[in-house]
């Protein structure tokens, strides 16, 4: 011991040796809590190394500006309060993660957000034993400054070298930022999950770009005012669609059921590998003459990917043309979407089903700002080993362990499954399919179809539940791809299964390529069928809205009702190209229903392309100005009350559905009630083989707890 405290001090004594030593604790402590307290998801060699690289450049940055002070003691107390304010930082990440699984904003930091609870008095409930490890270096370092027991060098520092301390942390930052976004592209613009911001760059890093966000936000919301809703309520005013008489109400009092399916491209429809239907049940079901199905319905989608579709899908109010809505502005927007519209206009029930974490795109945020009552992210579910992939809970097990939930949801009720297995890069346990693949020479390509049958089967199993329960009589089902799953480069290898050659795809055949499907299942009317006009997914909620009995006339609502005659089949892309039912123009190029270019367009024609295109950068521009100046807090339409997000809790969900049931009694309307006060989850059927080992191992149990 007396030769540590030796070797110890001859350390601490060297003119730099303080400031490194208090570098290298720090660093321990970081990498203490990405492997103990935090889940960061890190996976391969690559991530472990950045992990180990990030805290060092940042860590270098804030203590070396203790060495800007110039006085031997000031200096050495300078770098202590550093150290301090640095562990504070990190711990009360630690404690914030504990209890919401996410990382701390700078709103939360300064205790003015509306939507984080911020630490709250529990916090001392929240602290283990082990938690003394971030602390103690520093209460024993202060320990022996006071007693004077660690001896100042006085000699002065080099002037060069805290300039020369800063470069380097810049250096070093500079390399793992590369890193990073090599590893994980688009990591600062696209910005899905918060943990990636920490896991690639750190607790510091991370801190100070949501500083950045938030003052960009909120100078964009200093400027605004209410009379920028003008030009905004004049476009709508003027696109508004009337409803179809005969449509309007059909499935008024249905619950509602939404199927998010992951990367799914409408191509995949009716399509056959090796003689085999890739996804048959969904090509029942598009056939079926109780659906509406859409085969020009288009996703449009910017960087914000799945949330940007979710987005439109809740709120008809397009995505950003850079990163999410969801994560850039999410927290603190102000929306009126499909969960608080349903709850209030007919009594509805709400919750998503997605077997992810809950920070993923920022949502546990984000839905109690629209209103979702409950949120079953991957803390309800088991998602250990197996049963999972890279982005959640594999699709058959969501919905099959999603049952304990959904049949305590008071009907109606408004539910969204979001699907994951279908995601690139399309990855699947050999025991989960025995599809034949394609054998095109790219990897990706062939796997994409592996996925999309799985998702098929799970879709089937949940159908035969819904059926079963007797759910499915009164439910409106509506089924939506989110965004394509083959980008543009692998599309070329995807041309030979869609009978075309690579080598005369074209930017035409790209934007064709973005079509996803649509499918409004409603069990009981017999109109149903293939719908011809275009769509997409900025015109989902009116098109609900008004299927339901709601007119969405006097909501900030940018889609129109697809069964409307006045529909407007103009459909947006987020950089400004879009397809209608008689041309595509990207760019400057318009091509015509058959994919030629028209190099010499009518005059004729020009101004109708150039009426479009005025009308397509107005409706985004507008659409972005409602988001970024959070423009919807200076509207509220007759009849609405605006969200409280702090009224939502999503932990312990089940408990309180379960005690709402109980309460009411004899008035409950929930599944559970309904089969007279038993379970329905057992007649759930799934051959998916990870039950099959659950059952050989132990009788899995209900959770009352989300967290």
């Amino acid at each position: 011991m007396t030769l540590v405290w030796k070797k110890l001090n001859e350390l601490i004594s060297r003119r730099n040796g303080f400031f490194l030593l208090l570098c290298g604790l720090f660093w321990l402590k970081t990498i203490f809590a990405y492997y103990v307290d935090f889940s960061l998801g890190v996976r391969g060699l690559l991530q472990h190394f950045i992990l180990w690289l990030n805290p060092l450049a940042t860590t270098f940055l804030v203590l070396g500006l203790g060495l800007y002070i110039q006085r031997p003691k000031w200096r050495y107390w300078g770098l202590l309060i550093l150290s301090l304010a640095n562990t504070a930082l990190l711990y009360f990440n630690v404690i914030y993660y504990r209890q919401f699984t996410d990382f701390m904003t700078i709103n939360t930091i300064l205790g003015y957000s509306k939507v984080s609870e911020g630490l709250s008095g529990s916090s001392l409930a929240l602290a283990r034993p082990h938690d003394i490890f971030y602390w103690l270096d520093l209460i024993i370092l202060m320990i022996l400054l006071l007693a004077k027991l660690i001896k100042i060098n006085q000699q002065p520092i080099p002037r060069h070298l805290p300039f020369a301390v800063t470069s380097f942390a810049l250096l070093l930052f500079s390399v793992n930022l590369t890193l990073g976004e090599a590893n994980r592209p688009q990591l600062l613009t696209r910005t899905f999950d918060r943990n990636y911001i920490v896991k690639y760059l750190g607790i510091d890093a991370y801190t100070v770009y949501d500083a950045v966000k938030t003052a960009q936000n909120n100078q964009n919301r200093a400027a605004a005012k209410g009379a920028d809703l003008t030009k905004v309520l004049a476009f709508i005013d003027q696109h508004y669609a009337a409803p179809d008489p005969q449509k309007y109400g059909l499935a008024k009092g249905r619950n509602v059921i939404i199927i998010h399916l992951e990367s799914f491209q409408q191509f995949l429809i009716d399509d056959k590998i090796h003689g085999q239907e890739v996804t048959p049940f969904l090509n029942h079901l598009y056939h079926d003459d109780q659906t509406f199905s859409f085969p020009n319905f288009f996703h449009q989608v910017g960087q914000g990917k799945t949330s940007d579709a979710e987005n439109m899908l809740e709120t008809s109010v397009y995505g950003l043309p850079q990163g999410s809505v969801f994560t850039a502005l999410g927290s603190d927007n102000t929306f009126q979407a499909a969960p608080a519209i349903l709850g209030q206009k007919g009594n509805y029930s709400s919750a998503v089903f997605h077997g992810n974490v809950g920070s993923f795109w920022n949502r546990n945020s984000v839905y109690k700002n629209m209103g979702y009552q409950n949120f079953f992210d991957a803390n309800y579910f088991k998602t250990q080993g197996n049963r999972s992939l890279q982005y959640g809970l594999k699709d058959k097990l969501l919905f099959h362990d999603s049952i304990k939930y959904l049949e305590q949801l008071q009907q109606p009720f408004y539910a969204k499954f979001i699907t994951v297995t279908n995601h690139f890069p399309f990855p699947l346990d050999d025991e989960d399919t025995d599809f034949q693949l394609p054998d095109t020479d790219d990897k990706v390509v062939n796997q994409y179809f592996g996925t999309a049958h799985y998702l098929d089967q799970a879709l089937k199993e949940f159908f035969t539940y819904l059926k079963s329960s007797g759910l499915y009589d009164n439910s409106l089902i509506l089924l939506y791809g989110d965004h394509y799953g083959l980008s543009n480069k692998e599309n070329l290898s995807l041309a030979p299964l869609l009978g075309q050659s690579a080598e005369t795809w074209s930017s035409y055949d790209n934007a064709q390529l973005q079509r996803v499907p649509l499918m409004i299942h409603l069990p009981g009317q017999h109109h149903g069928g293939i719908q011809e006009q275009y769509g997409g997914e900025i015109d989902v909620l009116p098109t609900l809205e008004h299927l339901l009995g709601i007119d969405n006339k006097g909501y900030i609502q940018f889609g129109t009702d697809l069964f409307s005659p006045h529909h407007d089949q103009v459909v947006a892309f987020r950089n400004n190209n879009f397809v209608t039912p008689t041309h595509t123009v990207i760019g400057d190029t318009i091509y015509n229903h058959a994919g030629d270019e028209i190099t010499h367009p009518s005059k004729s024609l020009r101004q109708k392309i150039n009426r479009q295109k005025k009308q397509v950068r107005t409706e985004l521009q507008l659409s972005d100005t409602v988001n970024n100046k959070n423009l919807l807090r200076f509207y509220t339409p007759v009849g609405f009350k605006p969200v409280a997000p702090e009224n939502y809790d999503y932990k312990d969900s089940l408990t309180r559905l379960i005690q709402a049931r109980q309460k009411l009694g004899q008035q409950s309307t929930s599944v559970y009630s309904k089969n007279k006060n038993r379970t329905t989850s057992k007649t759930y059927k799934s051959d998916a083989p990870q039950l099959k080992q659950t059952e050989m191992q132990t009788t899995p149990q209900i959770s009352t707890s989300g967290q």
